[in-house]
């Protein structure tokens, strides 16, 4: 089973949210999914917060990537603004 990290839409019309999952890379995007690793609102939370926000539990992330999960572009670029891609080299460097 190839697993895939990957945003799972969520929210209203115009206004979107997104989990970032490990999900089946054969499952539909906003389908079935293993585990909740964060979430990303790329419009921010509110009219007071209206810069994007990126919540991922780095541990989580580590892990799907160390068993070989492969991130999509996007959350590719998450993971190293969160600094997970950064440990996940630096420990598979060691």
């Amino acid at each position: 089973m190839a697993v895939k990290l990957r945003l799972m839409r969520m929210g209203k019309k115009k206004q979107p949210t997104y989990r970032l999952v490990a999900a089946d890379s054969r499952s539909p995007r906003d389908g079935r999914f293993i585990e909740i690793l964060g979430t990303y609102a790329p419009r921010g939370r509110s009219g007071a917060e209206p810069d994007a926000v990126v919540e991922i539990d780095n541990a989580k992330a580590l892990k799907w990537l160390q068993q070989g999960a492969q991130p999509t572009d996007r959350v590719a670029r998450l993971l190293k603004s969160s600094g997970a891609w950064d440990e996940f080299v630096a420990a598979r460097s060691k």
